[in-house]
């Protein structure tokens, strides 16, 4: 039997057995027993506990080896000391799966940490698929099944959940019971050390009963198989995930520009748009889009329609429309005049339709079928401020009817609480997302176009490589290593583009003033110096670079201020000289790089360059391999963009010079996995059809416990 067969035990057992039940309400043995009877589980149930002849009615077995009939799935709620031991009885058992509730295992320090290494050990001798340890269990409402001690079970549904935190999959659970929101299945993965996040994805995405993926993710265990399989799974369902930890507290100190921009956060980022994935920022958020996308079909384009009895609720949503970049529609002649005949006299029928709080459930009705009706409108929005003309399940009822046929999406807000639960409950059943606030309904319709607009891109085809020298790439960074530098200076990382076809000033080496001078009188004028140090990784920072030297004595004198500074700010630092270079006084400053992620691996990335790098922050990040489409994407995502083809009446630059040079970048990264992080800032971007230049680079080698 394979891998993927085994996680179907998970969901779809024939029989259980409960190792640790327990005839005791309060413990978690006794939990799971009783949501197996509880909730209808129809399969064979078999307690394992050896002081017990009983639990719920159900005989108990003193070990597993007694139980008569084949096991398909075990739960073990054990003392973490007898886990092991228990999971090999299973093994030797034949059973294929098994939930480990118990824990003390890796979340809990190095002795915990060896006992999982134990647990992995004995799941792979007997190929035994395990879920945790230190996890709630699964749910599948249309088996149904529920393996967790968790009280309460959702409605059937649509929705599927994967969490890293039990404790989230407790608190779904009791959101999901008091919301009316129905889902396929749910799954706590804990300590993940067996199954994990990718293959529950794969999972998840043959599940017929399942329209849409959600997850809530701490990490990944395999960024590049998460990549691949969250791509395929995006093809043929929608998935959305919340990825905490956004935040670069803990990040290490790095070296270069793009270490320090293109960190952790970024590289989910990068992840989720290149695998299709839509990244919530909350739970709230997450299943806000999760239902919209199951129930409802996706909108053509931006364009929005909101129909409201109130215009600061009218307001609320515009405000928050346009803020996801939405638009409203513009709605023609004749819907203009159709709702005019026949809303209220005094009601505003240009977009936001504002019926007034009078109008009833046949105003609306009305209004939004000709909304819907409207070649302008992709997407219709009904919002209804609590008022006492009529129940709030009469406009639920219209709403559900007039939604049916067009094939627009149509999102309620039928606001407030209290008064709401039938008008829900009648929404629900027809599939009709509802927001307690108009602000919600933005984000929503936004990732609803923007899954649309993810399916109507087709997969680009990986493009061709460019010819290089990586013979002498490979040479470069081979002396780097022996040599354990930690470092690639300047004049080694210009090298190293040059081999994969990328332009580079014209420059040499000086170590005295007087060397400077002849390189000078060589290159021709004017030139720049740059300190060359692998301690000093921002130049300009110490006064470490001069430029516009247009003669033998100003090189001299340059050469010294250089020398001086450098000595003042930072005298410990180890100085080779400085770089004698071709000046490049024209063309737009942008910033190229990539650096080495753990999960990923290469992220490239471009923005605005030059000395405020950091400060502007103006970048984007994508995963090598780049496409061309990718590469593109990245740089309009960015102010360089606009820049490119010509601000404030400024002539146009090379736009395909960067694209060029992004693909390169990505394709040197992954040819060569010795070099953590390397930039070039600034990439100097010349006039329309001129290319560019690499005006300065810096490379960062990997460590040689990470070689």
């Amino acid at each position: 039997m394979n891998k993927g067969q085994h996680l179907s035990h998970f969901f779809n057992p024939r029989s259980i057995a409960i190792i640790g039940a327990s005839r005791d309400t309060h413990k978690l043995g006794h939990g799971v027993v009783r949501n197996l009877h509880d909730y209808h589980y129809r399969g064979d149930i078999y307690p394992v506990n050896p002081r017990a002849r009983e639990v719920l009615g159900y005989r108990c077995y003193p070990e597993i080896a007694a139980v008569p009939q084949p096991v398909d799935l075990a739960i073990v709620v054990v003392p973490a000391r007898y886990v092991v031991s228990t999971v090999a009885q299973c093994g030797e058992a034949g059973v294929p799966a098994a939930v480990v509730v118990s824990g003390g295992f890796g979340e809990t320090g190095p002795k915990g940490q060896a006992r999982e290494r134990e647990l992995q050990e004995i799941a792979a001798r007997y190929d035994l698929r395990l879920l945790g340890p230190n996890c709630i269990g699964t749910i599948d409402t249309h088996t149904p099944v529920n393996t967790t001690f968790v009280v309460g079970m959702p409605r059937t549904g649509d929705i599927a959940f994967v969490s890293q935190s039990g404790a989230v999959v407790a608190a779904v659970i009791d959101w999901a019971l008091g919301s009316g929101v129905g889902f396929s299945r749910m799954v706590s993965l804990g300590n993940s050390a067996d199954v994990n996040e990718t293959e529950l994805l794969a999972e998840m995405a043959a599940d017929p009963q399942t329209r849409v993926i959600t997850g809530y993710l701490e990490g990944v265990a395999n960024g590049r198989a998460f990549l691949q399989v969250a791509a395929e799974a995006a093809r043929v369902k929608p998935v959305v995930m919340l990825k905490v930890g956004r935040g670069e507290g803990g990040a290490q100190a790095v070296a270069s520009h793009t270490g320090a921009l293109a960190g952790s956060a970024k590289a989910y980022d990068a992840a989720f748009r290149k695998a299709g994935v839509l990244r919530a920022g909350s739970l709230e958020e997450l299943f806000d889009w999760a239902r919209a996308l199951a129930w409802q079909p996706l909108p053509r384009g931006n364009r929005v329609a909101v129909l409201t009895n109130g215009g600061g609720p009218g307001i609320l949503a515009v405000d928050a429309l346009e803020g996801a970049g939405l638009t409203l529609a513009p709605l023609t002649d004749a819907t203009l005049d159709y709702l005019a005949s026949r809303c209220p006299p005094h009601a505003s029928v240009r977009n936001p339709v504002d019926i007034l709080a009078g109008s009833g459930p046949a105003t609306y009705a009305r209004a939004l079928d000709a909304l819907l009706a409207d070649e302008t409108v992709d997407a219709a929005v009904v919002i209804q401020a609590p008022q006492d003309w009529f129940y709030p399940t009469s406009l639920a009822e219209v709403i559900g009817e007039v939604a049916a046929g067009p094939g627009k999406p149509v999102l309620a807000c039928i606001m407030g609480l209290a008064s709401t639960a039938d008008a829900l409950a009648i929404l629900h059943r027809r599939r009709i997302p509802n927001y307690a606030f108009p602000g919600r309904v933005a984000s929503t319709l936004a990732a609803m176009l923007a899954r649309r607009r993810w399916l109507e891109t087709p997969p680009e085809p990986p493009i061709d490589p460019f010819p290089a020298d990586r013979e002498t790439a490979q040479a470069i960074v081979k002396t780097a290593v022996q040599s354990g530098a930690a470092i690639l200076g300047g004049s080694e990382t210009s090298r190293l583009l040059e081999a994969y076809g990328l332009s580079t000033p014209a420059h040499d080496q000086a170590t005295t003033a007087a060397q400077a001078v002849a390189v000078a009188e060589e290159l021709g004028y004017p030139v720049a110096l740059k300190v060359t140090s692998l301690d000093i990784t921002h130049k300009s920072d110490v006064g470490g670079v001069e430029i516009g030297l247009s003669n033998a004595s100003a090189v001299r004198a340059g050469y010294e201020r250089i020398m001086a500074a450098v000595r003042r700010r930072r005298p410990r630092a180890e100085v080779d000289g400085v770089m004698v270079q071709q000046m490049v006084a024209t063309g737009l400053e942008v910033i190229v790089g990539w650096k080495r992620d753990p999960q990923f691996g290469p992220l490239l990335l471009v923005g605005s360059g030059g000395t405020e790098v950091e400060l502007t922050r103006d970048v984007a990040v994508g995963i090598a391999p780049l496409t061309r489409g990718e590469a593109e994407q990245m740089l309009d995502s960015t102010l360089v963009s606009r820049r490119l083809a010509g601000w404030r009446g400024a002539p146009p630059a090379d736009r395909s010079a960067v694209i060029d040079t992004l693909l390169r970048l990505s394709q040197l990264a992954l040819d060569l996995p010795q070099v953590a992080e390397l930039d070039i800032n600034p990439l100097r971007v010349l006039a329309a059809g001129k290319g560019a230049l690499a005006v300065d680079g810096r490379g960062v080698i990997l460590s040689r416990e990470d070689l």
